[in-house]
């Protein structure tokens, strides 16, 4: 499987762990590489082993997700991580997603699902459940969601979907025959019109709101 996903595994319940593997090791395009029972050793293994995407739990004893993450994220690891967690609240979800979470999904999650999220993250793209996505907005930002995509011109609807995309500013201007610095006003003013703070931001906007690819 030379051209297969390599994900880790990185939660502290074996019986989960092991679920994951059983369903994984049955996907023809994804080769579980390695487990880890804590956020630490989870990214002491990523060092050693370079998957290509982590599926990781937030809490756990020790070093939890949301810190394992940001780990990843000082030593510039390449993994996109995938949260499967139980935990819903606003509080964990927000912190795992600005420490570096490409994507965040519940245990609960249908088994083929998983594995689309798996290939979806590993594309690049910002994988949320509809759930999720929905509780991280305030009913205000959920109502007024069209209008403010309304405020939008197409070239800077065009840039937030890339941005969901997980593209970096190089990637946006080469896919749509920019300048970087053309693309950086854009990112500026999908900002501001949409009132965010950062690109994070926008991609769960966008997400939200239907704009992501």
């Amino acid at each position: 499987m030379a051209d297969a996903i390599k994900v880790l595994l990185v939660d502290d319940h074996q019986v989960v762990r092991r679920g994951l593997r059983t369903f994984l090791e049955v996907q023809d395009d994804i080769e579980v590489v390695g487990e880890a029972a804590d956020g630490a050793e989870g990214v002491a293994l990523a060092g050693e082993i370079q998957p290509d995407v982590i599926l990781m739990d937030v809490k756990m004893p020790g070093t939890d997700g949301v810190e394992a993450l940001r780990r990843l994220r000082e030593l510039d690891h390449r993994a996109r991580v995938l949260v499967v967690t139980s935990f819903t609240e606003q509080r964990t979800v927000i912190p795992a997603l600005r420490a570096g979470a490409a994507g965040y999904v519940y245990k609960d999650i249908d088994p083929d699902a998983l594995a689309g999220a798996i290939r979806s993250v590993h594309a690049g793209h910002v994988l949320l459940q509809p759930e999720v996505a929905g509780a991280l907005l305030s009913p205000e930002e959920s109502g007024s969601g069209a209008g403010r995509a309304g405020s939008l011109t197409e070239r800077e609807r065009e840039v937030l979907g890339l941005i969901a995309d997980g593209r970096a500013n190089r990637e946006i201007a080469r896919a749509l025959v920019l300048s970087e610095k053309t693309v950086k006003t854009h990112v500026s003013n999908i900002l501001m019109k949409l009132d965010l703070a950062d690109r994070t931001q926008a991609a769960l906007w966008a997400v939200r709101h239907g704009l992501s690819g």
